[in-house]
This record gives C-alpha cells, sequence and structure tokens, in this order.
C-alpha cells in the first residue's frame, strides 16, 4: 500500500504531464486514480520497461514525450511488432477525421512511462471511432476489435485530451472525398497505394450516382501497374464504387478526358476505389512518387485490420 503522500505526488504528477498532438500544444488529462484497477494481467517474458520512442515509429515520435512502455498496452512485446502495428495508423492520423485520433493511438502504441499503465477514456475511444469510422470505410477497413471502445475505462483513471472533450462532436469526412483528397502529395499517393490491393493507369468513361456511393465505370483500355489478388478477366470488366461518396467533392471524377492512377481494393463482393491520382508526367512530385514506389515498403494493414 502506498502512502497518503505518495498517492498525491503521483496525481500531481500525471496531472502536469504535457504532450504534443499533431504539431499543435496538448496534454494528457487524466481523471481519478485507483492503482488496484490495473495491477493484474498478462504475464510477460520481460518484465515491462521505459524505452526511447525511435524515430521511425511515425505514429508517435515528437508526441511530447520521449520514452514509452514495452509491452505496451496493446500487448505487443517488442518494437518491430510495435512499429509494424503502428504503422498502419498514421494514414489515418494524416486524414484529420478526429482531433483526438493521435492522443488516442499513441496512449495504446506508446503509452507513457508511469508506475501504473493509464488507458485512454472510453468516450475518447468512442468519438475517435465515430468520427474515423466513415473514412476507415471508405477504404474497405472495419474498426479493429483490438480497440473495441467497451474494453476501457469509464469512470476511473483514464487518458483524455484537450479539443477532444467528452461532449465534442466527430468531424467525419474530410471536405475532399479521402481517395481523391491532396492528389499530388507524394505521401498521400504511397499510403493510398498500401492501402490497396491493385493499381492500374487509365481513363474513366462515366461516374454515377447509386444510392450513397458513386460507380466510377472505366474505360476498356487499362494498364496494370499491382494487380494483386485481381485477375486479368476481372481487369477487363472492372467498376470501382467510391464508397459513401456520393456528395463529398472529387476533382478527378469531375475531368474525365484526364489519363489517372486509380487503386483499389475489393471488399465483399465490390471493387473500392482507394486513391485516384492524375497521371502527370509533367509533374515533378508524380515522377519522384513512381520511382519511390519501386522501394517503397507498406505497412501490414491486414495484420491489424480483422
Amino acid at each position: 500500500m502506498k502512502s497518503l503522500a505518495s498517492l498525491l505526488l503521483w496525481r500531481i504528477i500525471i496531472l502536469i504531464m504535457p504532450m504534443v498532438s499533431l504539431g499543435q500544444t496538448s496534454e494528457y488529462v487524466y481523471d481519478t486514480w485507483k492503482a488496484e484497477l490495473y495491477n493484474s494481467g498478462r504475464i510477460y517474458d520481460k518484465p515491462p520497461q521505459c524505452v526511447d520512442i525511435p524515430d521511425d515509429l511515425k505514429l508517435c515520435h515528437g508526441v511530447g514525450y520521449n520514452e514509452m512502455l514495452l509491452p505496451n498496452l496493446l500487448e505487443h512485446e517488442t518494437m518491430a511488432e510495435v512499429k509494424q502495428q503502428a504503422g498502419s495508423w498514421v494514414p489515418l492520423v494524416h486524414k484529420n477525421c478526429h482531433p483526438g485520433t493521435q492522443v488516442f493511438l499513441c496512449s495504446l502504441f506508446a503509452p507513457v512511462c508511469l508506475e501504473r499503465p493509464i488507458y485512454p477514456c472510453r468516450w475518447l475511444c468512442e468519438n475517435v471511432r465515430d468520427g474515423c469510422t466513415p473514412i476507415m470505410e471508405v477504404f474497405g477497413f472495419p474498426w479493429p476489435e483490438m480497440l473495441t471502445c467497451e474494453k476501457f475505462p469509464q469512470d476511473d483513471v483514464c487518458i483524455s485530451a484537450p479539443n477532444a472533450t467528452e461532449a465534442s462532436k466527430p468531424t467525419g469526412y474530410s471536405p475532399v472525398c479521402p481517395p481523391c483528397d491532396n492528389e499530388m502529395k507524394t505521401d498521400v499517393i504511397l499510403e493510398h497505394m498500401c492501402a490497396s490491393e491493385f493499381a492500374i493507369k487509365t481513363k474513366i468513361k462515366e461516374v454515377k450516382r447509386e444510392n450513397t456511393d458513386r460507380r466510377v465505370i472505366l474505360q476498356k483500355r487499362k494498364k496494370p501497374l499491382k494487380l494483386g489478388p485481381l485477375k486479368k478477366k476481372e481487369l477487363k470488366k472492372l467498376t470501382l464504387y467510391l464508397k459513401n461518396g456520393a456528395d463529398c467533392p472529387c476533382t478527378q471524377l469531375e475531368n474525365l478526358g484526364n489519363s489517372y492512377l486509380i487503386m483499389g481494393r475489393k471488399v465483399d463482393k465490390q471493387y473500392l476505389l482507394t486513391g485516384i491520382h492524375k497521371w502527370d508526367k509533367s509533374s515533378k512530385e508524380f515522377k519522384k512518387t513512381m520511382k519511390k514506389l519501386k522501394s517503397h515498403k507498406c505497412p501490414a494493414f491486414e495484420n491489424v485490420f480483422k
């Protein structure tokens, strides 16, 4: 049992710990403390330890503190596993689907080093989930079981974040359809490519609204760049759907005379449009991206989104 003075000092420490989130000044906010709540759990080969957050852990490097607990709160025991799993979430943070996304994810992937593990508040999880799930669905990914919000505390000690209060509403979609945004940015094109199973160069024949989606009918002539599970006979009659994209802007789908780098993945029986970028060889950014594609290593989405 800790003395009363020790407990009071503990509460002061966790209440003043600063953090920077997505380039903005931010902090963790902790509610009431019950140390006995998280004393039990999985037994690991090595005792928990504090380690430096490496530069290549892009999700959480520069998040506002320099050390993290390993194993983390998602039971990743090695830094290699943390990097692989966390890498899949970087594109979602870039989509700005909720102001608390990075705080929520880093509290689990790279938890701050404290004497006891502190989990994110359930309402923070729910807000991030509700704000980001529509964008994830555009790319054919569900909210994963490992982040089920019911797992997290509701009234006990938990991590919150300014700009993501319990009353805040999820931001949902970005103003531009997610597969259509930041058209000529290398990082975005690479992220779209990694979220896709196939990629082709082609022109668009017709775009039709179909319920809440848009159906994208391609011209017959297609140059495959990455086929994945897509068979050549499927490529010939390929029709793509922009999931929940009936009303969001997409400049590329309004200019049917251009050739495009078009990416997609199969979800259930539909082929979803996951990225569309103008095929522009006069663009230095586009040429740089095409060159970088040859050696770019993608995170393993399939290991995370089950």
